[in-house]
């Protein structure tokens, strides 16, 4: 890629406006009026948030001078003028932290807030900590509280919620305890605040502020000091609070601050600098009852939460089972907060507390009872309960369901939920005895239908039946016949987990021989292709399409975690069952079956197998490549894995030579694998005979180009709508998963190669039958090509991480996206790899005058000027003026001086020397000076010797900064 091919793919990456129609930042420097009008708009677009971060991006771009040098932005009026800009969007959204943290990045939140101090004039180079809030100018003090509100919250609600408090950095530590000691300082004033609007931001830019007006104690938004107070409390209660987790005594700081909010909130008729979700302080101020104890269950305002809470700590656990026995009828607990409670009680017991498991059972029991009322699936924690439960644990489950009925007049719904209930327990339960208990209370006897409860007992004597019981028989109401020894939950159990297609097959007997139902819905994850449903749920014998389906589920879970054996085992029995009653079915499973050949081979070649497939696999590929049987449901990933393979063990010539041109018309995997074979095949060649070399180019542009049609819309101005279509019918997604399926480096590169080049040459693409003044044209999607270019290297350099080509493709990525110490690291690793870590000369071919210029951009964007220096010695013709203009710079932050050792090019010595001399820096003159006396440099030495000692010292720089960079 060009230098310019690298700005333009820079700027691709960045954000881009959507549709021509949205208003260009450069627009809002012309018009001075044009953003306050703008920001009036019900709907603006671009949004609030997205102009700062446009208006930030622009003012801090770096610059480049006449030598084509990367130099820092500018401190012009343009780049001031964007900055104040941003800051007057952020003083129309009136400072609120939610909404700019919801929009903006931690780095360029932070350069607006560092822009507000600059132009509030805060003292620079003093700590906020060592600031007397009190004798600052309103607009400068609120600055500062607005900069540490945002400091704290940003370091730990975005540190804290990913890692523990304890690993937070000291310097995190100090800076978070300076700004708390700010904002605790802050409540101590009494006085109101001012914060800067859109008024006094323009007047800063006239320059109006040397009458003071900016700073005096009218300017700006009025900012009451219980409305500051309010958010100052509400920010330290959240911190305080996630402190809490390795400091218990914060708690209490935090419950106070929460105290405090709550208190102020009431006061204030109206809010202008509040900005917090009650809801959420509401949550914070009762965790924090809970949490400190501070809370009287017999308060009439203590809330549901503190009654359960002060419960618990005083260990009256009998008091929090009748309390979760009667919230079955109000339902005032959330569901999670109840399933937390039993949550806690078990950590209890396995932290060796005793007594309590029979609180959990019943605990459990009434959560099960709750979800059962609402419609809900029943935990398999309850489900474990019911396999032994003992006659007192079922009459305290039929007890709380009696009491979790509504007492005057339950609803039709909880009735008919509760009715599903009694019916799930008694199929549940193994001891008949058991059954006959649930089947005799009265509650049954009055939720269930007379028909309900004879169809419940015919389904209990056909599970006596089955399994052959001669038990003496219990009487009943209904007669119901002795224990099973095996219910219907333990038989679905065992087909979940059986891989034995003969004993699933004995399973689905049994349980079809209990209850007529469909079983091959047990289990959520047992999926089969969309394609093959309608034809397998066709099946009319419902023992069989349930052994189908199920064999098929299971056979392609093994697929996925590669468990080949068992797919084998799974799928032959498939395949033996359906060849007795469906032909299309059976050539499904002829296709599933090759599918797994393929990818159990291609496992092995991944795993680093170099045997080659079997002819009786590559023929079955052709076979179904050519296949046309009429209305059979295909997969079209078997057919891409199948072109995949045959190019992974170039099979060039039948894709090229042998496929039938119907196929190739057909069927958009192998048109594609096709013109990648003869693409390979022919790039030895001359360039006169690469025809398809130009077809593929079409094909991808295909791929990644989108429809564009021009509308008019109301107002009368014309848009444009994009709409992602492929006449190849292959989508930009599922081209990155096929090529993902490819391991052949010849068609990798080949593809890598031309995306590269569709990247830099992004432009608008018309149909040769589309004339220019259509309101229709096709234009590559950028973007997508981006998108796809960075997925294809990243693949492609996890199967070989060592292709030199590879590296420096990716090493470009990260370039032109100003990655720049990742870059430099792989285009290191790309010579290394060539040079056997550097001990050899690095081809010309990879260290191109392109690559090392790239290199030079690197170091110098990292402020490491003596490395540029030195690379400068490495181009075909030296770059002195580069290598000048870096070893002026006096804020490297590289090594510098013990870099000299490197430079043989006696003139960049000479310079250095010079440099030194007029700096008064002694010590690094003599070093210099030193270098040049080496004999070996001595510009008198034949070129053999002078070109000896240059490769030497190129060796040991590259080596140097491999070990700086790897």
């Amino acid at each position: 890629m060009s230098a310019e091919a690298a700005d333009r793919v820079a700027a691709v990456t960045s954000s881009r406006p959507s549709t021509p129609l949205q208003t260009s930042w450069f627009e809002f420097l012309l018009d001075g009026s044009l953003l306050e009008k703008h920001l009036q708009k019900s709907n603006p677009d671009p949004t609030p948030v997205q102009l700062i971060v446009q208006f930030l991006e622009q003012a801090s771009k770096p610059s480049v001078n006449e030598q084509n040098q990367v130099q820092p932005p500018a401190d012009n009026r343009r780049n001031r003028t964007l900055k104040l800009l941003a800051l007057k969007v952020a003083a129309h959204m009136k400072w609120d932290l939610d909404s700019l943290e919801k929009g903006l990045t931690i780095p360029v939140l932070n350069m607006l807030l560092n822009e507000l101090l600059c132009v509030s004039k805060v003292p620079p180079g003093v700590k906020h900590v060592d600031l007397d809030l009190s004798t600052l100018p309103p607009t400068t003090a609120m600055a500062v509280i607005i900069y540490n509100r945002w400091a704290i919250r940003t370091i730990f609600h975005g540190c804290v919620s990913v890692f523990s408090p304890v690993l937070l950095s000291p310097q995190l530590k100090e800076q978070a305890a300076d700004s708390i000691t700010v904002l605790e300082g802050a409540l101590q004033l009494k006085k109101d605040f001012y914060v800067h609007t859109l008024r006094t931001l323009d007047l800063l830019a006239a320059d109006a502020a040397a009458n003071g007006e900016t700073e005096s104690s009218t300017a700006g938004l009025r900012i009451s000091a219980d409305d500051l107070h309010c958010q100052v409390h509400y920010d330290l209660g959240g911190i305080f609070f996630q402190q809490g987790c390795t400091d218990q005594p914060t708690y209490e700081k935090a419950r106070d601050h929460f105290r405090q909010t709550k208190e102020l909130l009431k006061k204030l008729d109206s809010t202008v600098h509040v900005h917090l979700d009650e809801k959420r302080l509401a949550g914070y101020w009762n965790a924090c009852r809970a949490l400190t104890g501070d809370c009287d269950p017999c308060d009439p305002q203590t809330t549901p939460y503190d009654q359960i809470n002060s419960l618990i700590r005083a260990q009256n656990y009998q008091a929090v089972i009748e309390a979760f026995i009667k919230d079955n009828v109000s339902r005032s607990l959330p569901n999670d907060f109840r399933r937390s409670v039993l949550r806690e009680f078990l950590y209890k017991v396995q932290q060796g507390e005793s007594g309590l498991d029979e609180v959990c059972h019943k605990l459990c029991v009434c959560n099960a009872v709750r979800d059962a009322l609402e419609g809900e699936i029943l935990s398999i924690r309850f489900q474990q309960l019911l396999l032994k439960p003992s006659k007192r644990m079922v009459d305290f489950i039929l007890e709380v369901c009696t009491r979790s009925l509504e007492k005057d007049r339950p609803s039709e719904t909880s009735r008919r939920n509760m009715a599903g209930f009694m019916k799930t327990l008694c199929e549940s339960l193994e001891d008949l005895s058991l059954v006959f208990v649930v089947s005799s209370h009265k509650l049954f006897m009055e939720l269930l239908k007379e028909e309900e409860r004879k169809v419940l007992v015919e389904q209990m004597r056909k599970r006596s039946a089955t399994i052959n019981l001669s038990a003496k028989p219990l009487p009943s109401f209904y007669d119901i016949p002795a224990s099973a020894s095996v219910n219907i939950g333990q038989l679905e159990q065992q087909l979940i987990l059986s891989l034995e297609p003969r004993r699933i097959r004995q399973i689905l007997i049994e349980l079809h021989g209990m209850t007529e139902r469909p079983f091959w819905r047990v289990n959520s994850k047992w999926e089969v292709p969309p394609d093959y449903i309608n034809v397998i749920l066709g099946i009319k014998d419902n023992l069989t399409k349930d052994l189908v389906y199920i064999l098929m589920a299971k056979g392609l879970h093994c697929i996925s975690i590669k468990d080949f054996v068992h797919a084998r085992l799974l799928f032959s029995a498939c395949l033996e069952l359906v060849t007795e009653f469906s032909p299309k079915l059976r050539q499904v499973m002829l296709n599933e079956m090759l599918l797994l050949e393929v990818r159990a081979h291609e496992t092995m070649a991944a795993e680093g197998s170099k045997e080659r497939p079997p002819p009786d696999l590559v023929s079955r590929v052709r076979g179904y490549l050519e296949m046309r049987i009429h209305d059979l449901p295909l997969r079209q990933v078997v057919g891409e894995e199948c072109v995949a393979f045959m190019l992974n063990w170039r099979e060039n010539d039948y894709l090229t030579l042998q496929v039938p041109p119907s196929l190739v018309m057909n069927n958009p995997y192998i048109k594609l694998g096709q013109l990648l074979a003869s693409t390979c095949k022919e790039l030895p060649g001359p360039k006169e005979s690469r025809r398809t070399a130009k077809e593929l180019w079409d094909v991808v542009v295909q791929i990644c180009s989108v429809s564009i049609q021009h509308k008019r819309n109301s107002d009368g101005r014309v848009g444009l709508i994009k709409q992602r279509e492929s006449s190849m019918g292959i989508l930009q997604r599922k081209f990155i998963t096929f090529v993902k399926k490819l391991r052949e480096p010849l068609v990798l590169t080949t593809l890598i190669s031309l995306f590269v080049r569709l990247h830099i040459h992004g432009r608008i693409w018309r149909t040769k039958r589309t004339p220019m003044c259509s309101t229709e044209a096709q234009a590559v999607d950028v973007e997508a090509v981006a998108v796809t270019v960075k997925e294809l290297v990243s693949y492609a350099l996890t199967l070989n991480p060592n292709n030199q080509s590879w590296l420096i493709t990716q090493a470009d990525i990260y370039f032109v996206t100003n990655q720049y110490s990742a870059a430099l690291n792989l285009y290191l690793q790309a010579g290394a790899v060539c040079s056997d870590f550097f001990t050899k000369a690095v081809p010309p071919d990879v260290y191109t005058d392109q690559v090392l210029k790239r290199m030079i951009k690197c170091c110098s964007m990292m402020n490491c000027h003596t490395q540029v220096a030195v690379l400068c010695q490495f181009l075909r013709e030296v770059d002195y003026m580069t290598a000048f203009k870096a070893l002026q710079e006096q804020n490297s932050h590289d090594a510098m001086d013990s870099f000299y050792d490197y430079i043989w090019d006696v003139t960049i010595l000479e310079y250095l020397t010079h440099i030194h001399h007029k700096r008064g820096e002694t010590e690094k003159r003599q070093i210099a000076i030193k270098a040049i006396g080496q004999t070996e440099l001595n510009t008198s030495n034949p070129e053999e010797v002078l070109q000896l000692a240059a490769h030497k010292r190129k060796k040991r720089f590259l080596q140097a900064m491999a070990k700086l960079y790897f």
